[in-house]
């Protein structure tokens, strides 16, 4: 294991790489996972990493929303309205026929099919406080929904390739189907500017079904617990205002969306630094059969949808 100082030099070495163009959102992934599953980067590190890396993901989003015009946010959010409630739907729907199949945990199972249907270790985070998950069940999920990502992010792009997709569809097919607006973010960000900036807007409109899937299960629930909003969308919605209605904020936008592409990408790189060998060993064979079986339909449906009516 390096030291904390040797971890510092490795965080720097990716971020000048990143910078520089040398590392993709892929790369950065995989280089944060083999450091987190052997444990070459320093633990105390990893740890207090964590709240940077969220804080640093969100300020990348807002950033992203420099690059967006607001008319194509709302046609882009009225367009994917109905298959994200579609999708939503039949995501839950399957994932309690498999876990009823499997005999899954109920708490975890609703996790997994929260963080699959909209938005990954958002939406468990959200939900968590009105299941009263313990802290097992919630990591279990957690750990699910981010091995599925990282796969996502190396696969998508070249299923989009295969099935030719264009800018839009895959832009659309990748804010459905991947679990994290990190992996949405990266896996749209290879595949062009167009699906970067449709992937984004779209994943966001559909992070904002978290209100009513928490407001459902804490009245199923009947409990009374807080959730944790993702309130960075606001700064998103801004970012898109000004970039819109602000004429002299042109050069600038440009810019900053700039840093928040390559900040991304980093980010990439300390959520790959979060998964260790503890986390998957804690992954329960009918759980993780639950959460690959619910991706993958749900992928399958939404590859359809954007194939056939996009």
């Amino acid at each position: 294991m390096l030291s904390k100082v040797s971890t510092y030099i490795l965080c720097i070495a990716v971020l000048l790489g990143t910078l520089m163009g040398y590392i993709s959102p892929a790369l950065a992934l995989a280089a944060g996972m083999v450091s987190g599953i052997f444990k070459i980067a320093n633990d105390d590190f990893v740890q207090k990493s964590k709240k940077f890396q969220k804080l640093l993901l969100q300020l990348s989003v807002v950033g992203l929303g420099f690059g967006i015009h607001m008319q194509q946010a709302v046609e882009v959010g009225s367009n994917s309205f109905f298959i994200t409630l579609i999708t939503i739907v039949c995501t839950f729907i399957i994932a309690f026929a498999i876990g009823k199949i499997l005999k899954s945990e109920r708490i975890t199972t609703i996790l997994v099919a929260s963080g699959t249907a909209i938005c990954g270790g958002s939406a468990i985070a959200a939900v968590s406080p009105s299941l009263k998950a313990d802290s097992s069940q919630t990591s279990i999920s957690l750990a699910i929904v981010f091995l599925l990502n990282a796969i996502a992010l190396f696969i998508f792009p070249y299923i989009g390739h295969y099935f030719g997709l264009d800018q839009s569809q895959f832009g659309t097919w990748s804010a459905i189907a991947i679990h994290d607006t990190s992996s949405v973010v990266g896996a749209a960000e290879v595949y062009g500017n167009e699906a970067l900036n449709i992937a984004t807007t779209t994943k966001l409109v559909r992070t904002l079904w978290i209100i009513p899937l928490v407001l459902i299960i804490s009245f199923g629930s009947n409990s009374k617990e807080r959730f944790a909003f993702p309130w960075f969308i606001f700064g998103f919605i801004g970012a898109m205002l000004i970039s819109s209605y602000v004429p002299e904020a042109g050069q600038v936008s440009e810019s900053i969306v700039w840093i928040a592409r390559k900040a991304l990408i980093f980010t990439l790189f300390l959520i790959g630094m979060q998964i260790n060998i503890a986390q998957l060993k804690k992954l329960g064979f009918n759980i993780l059969i639950v959460g690959i079986t619910t991706w993958i339909v749900l992928g399958a449906i939404s590859l359809f949808y954007v194939l056939n009516y996009l």
